[in-house]
């Protein structure tokens, strides 16, 4: 019972910020958006009673993120971190809802329509775009949508193709901890400590063809090594 209530508790402190304080903020301040999402985020754990334990370091030369999915919190969790502010690729119909979707558009990030072919036509040019500006960073959710476990979905094609055309620095990214602390699936909440760990970047034109299934294989086995030592609860 108490860990439905703090879900809700969650989602309520969630939707409020952004829909009162975080949307308004970066409309009026936009040259600050990135700091503004920052300190937010950050807010929004202290109140959910999350912390935050990083391992690795982010490279900060890496221009593409791979980032397994487990919910909101992922996002939440990588915002505040750091104020790295990295231009997300969502798909179109977040795009459309309320809230979230004056969020995205607000925060300039990288709309995808994955039922129509001229998607990833548009997904290639606004990397590209992103790519020769180098004031923003890509991050991409390869599996396309939340997993309901520990075990990865297949990884969508997108996120490889960019990579191979624009001859990116990619680095995975694996998160653990944030389904406990909001599960979006079952509806509950914990506190807990979100984990995040970032994993050897590659250089994809110096790297094997399957380096796209190569990272898949080592961010799975990160998450089955966090799993063993009991973190994922």
């Amino acid at each position: 019972m108490f860990a439905k209530i703090r879900f809700y508790w969650g989602a309520f402190v969630i939707s409020s910020i952004v829909a009162l304080i975080m949307i308004p903020l970066i409309t009026l301040f936009p040259k600050y958006k990135g700091t503004i999402m920052h300190k937010l985020n950050r807010v929004i754990l202290f109140l959910m009673g999350a912390k935050l334990k990083t391992f690795g370091k982010r490279d900060k030369n890496a221009n593409l993120y791979l980032i397994n999915h487990q919910g909101i919190m992922d996002i939440i969790a990588l915002e505040a971190v750091e104020n790295a502010h990295f231009r997300w690729v969502a798909k179109k119909e977040l795009f459309e809802t309320p809230w979230f979707g004056h969020l995205l558009k607000n925060g300039d990030m990288i709309s995808v329509d994955r039922d129509n072919k001229a998607g990833l036509v548009k997904l290639l040019k606004d990397a590209k775009e992103t790519v020769e500006k180098k004031e923003r960073a890509i991050a991409i959710f390869p599996e396309g949508t939340r997993a309901k476990n520990q075990k990865l979905l297949p990884f969508k094609a997108g996120a490889k193709i960019i990579a191979n055309k624009l001859d990116m620095r990619v680095q995975p990214i694996v998160v653990t901890g944030s389904k406990w602390v909001l599960n979006e699936h079952n509806k509950t909440g914990h506190s807990g400590t979100i984990r995040i760990h970032y994993l050897e970047p590659i250089d994809v034109k110096n790297a094997s063809n399957n380096w796209y299934e190569e990272i898949k294989e080592q961010m799975q086995a990160k998450i089955d090594e966090e799993e063993k030592k009991g973190f994922l609860r």
